[in-house]
């Protein structure tokens, strides 16, 4: 092999591995260190001063609070996430709840209907999609604040109250609340470790005021910065909190206000649910150059750190591996080929469980990692190739008790 052509894979491999290194291991030491230097400005401002930090004082009554719930389907757990919704600890008379039935052909609507007399409004059009259901309730919405959520997502008493709360800060368009994933009867998911990493992300990156997409199941922003989303947005839960950052309004993260939702079981459902969002990430490239020219320039390095970088991380982690096995004489190629080799072993035992304690949970991650980043390929192949449908799948539904 030529000097030349040796350099390139060489570049090839410890650039791709550098990379996706980086997306999830080094951008989180990068966040800490942002947020303790900007710590470290605000007590130096505040002794220079003289003065204590003090939190804005809130608005003498809570804003009306639109409640906004796409469903498709649902009749399993709606009943649920009504009585759930309604049992919020918030004042009835600034809540609105807001069901939008994407076409739904079981007993949803029904359910829905049933609960009119309680103030729960229905609003059903042909299955047309998410985006197209929250560009139909949205607008209709009566509240100041619109609070999105998901019909298998239920929330905590205080949720809403937390995250109004925060909207109240000047500055704010929109705060994601905590998702806590458990199965169906109600303990912590397999898929915890992973999602407590997300969720720490989004606190550090809510302390800059930079949050890159927001949990689906609760997130609220201030309904005159809703834009109406693009016909056949799929991931709409990112792309209208980017477009709230791109505009120059924080987006911040509320770990206080906790929803909990059953996470979904690995198999072929979920897999296809991670190639529909990674067909969806293709649909948000655009919003990366409002981001670089808004006037939060960090949001644009949050979102190839966070996002763009982890949606190449698959095409990356392949050219390495080829690059690896085409080097295999040189010492450190040849140790980097073992430890990728060792990797994606621990998935494949992953992906057959079973395994307890220390290593069991080491190759539970390595498995979602590379299932992961799998769907995401072929997701970005799917839409290059003729495109993702707009309406979802909706995954099993299992009461988690509120």
């Amino acid at each position: 092999m030529g000097t030349v052509a040796s350099l390139l894979l060489e570049a090839v491999v410890w650039g791709g591995l550098a990379s996706v290194a980086y997306a999830y291991l080094g951008y989180p030491v990068l966040l800490v260190a942002l947020d303790g230097w900007r710590e470290l400005r605000g007590n130096l401002r505040r002794l220079r001063r003289g003065s204590e930090r003090r939190r804005p004082p809130s608005s003498l009554e809570p804003p009306h609070v639109s409640l906004v719930v796409a469903a498709f389907d649902e009749e399993a757990v709606i009943r649920e996430k009504i009585e759930n919704c309604l049992a919020l600890d918030y004042p009835p008379d600034r809540l609105e709840i807001l069901i939008g039935s994407d076409g739904s052909t079981d007993g949803t609507d029904a359910i829905v209907r049933s609960y009119a007399f309680r103030g729960v409004v229905l609003s059903r059009a042909p299955r047309s999609g998410k985006a197209q259901v929250l560009n139909r309730l949205i607008p209709m919405a009566k509240g100041d604040v619109v609070v999105l959520s998901d019909a298998n997502t239920m929330l905590r008493a205080d949720a809403v109250r937390r995250l109004v709360a925060r909207l109240d800060a000047p500055q704010v368009g929109a705060v994601c609340g905590r998702l806590d994933l458990v199965t169906a009867g109600g303990e912590p998911s397999r898929e915890g470790p992973y999602w407590s990493y997300e969720s720490l992300l989004k606190l550090y990156e809510g302390k800059l005021g930079c949050v890159v997409g927001a949990n689906g199941g609760l997130y609220a922003i201030q309904r005159r910065l809703f834009q109406p989303l693009p016909p056949g947005t799929i991931t709409d839960d990112f792309v209208i909190p980017l477009r709230i950052l791109a505009a120059g309004w924080q987006v911040v993260y509320e770990p206080a206000a906790v929803a909990a939702e059953e996470a979904p079981a690995e198999g072929p459902t979920e897999f296809r649910r991670r190639v529909r969002i990674g067909a969806g990430n293709l649909q948000s490239l655009g919003l990366l150059g409002a981001l670089a020219r808004g006037p939060r320039p960090f949001a644009a390095l949050a979102f190839v750190s966070h996002k763009l970088l982890r949606w190449l991380a698959p095409f990356f982690l392949a050219a390495a591996l080829a690059g690896s096995f085409a080097l295999w004489r040189q010492p450190l190629v040849r140790a980097a080929l073992v430890a990728q080799l060792a990797f994606y072993a621990a998935a494949l035992r992953g992906s057959l469980g079973a395994s307890k304690g220390p290593f069991g949970l080491a190759c539970a991650l390595a498995h979602h990692f590379v299932s992961m980043n799998l769907a995401l390929a072929v997701g970005a192949f799917r839409q290059l190739r003729h495109g993702q449908s707009a309406a979802w799948e909706r995954t099993p539904r299992h009461s988690i008790g509120g």
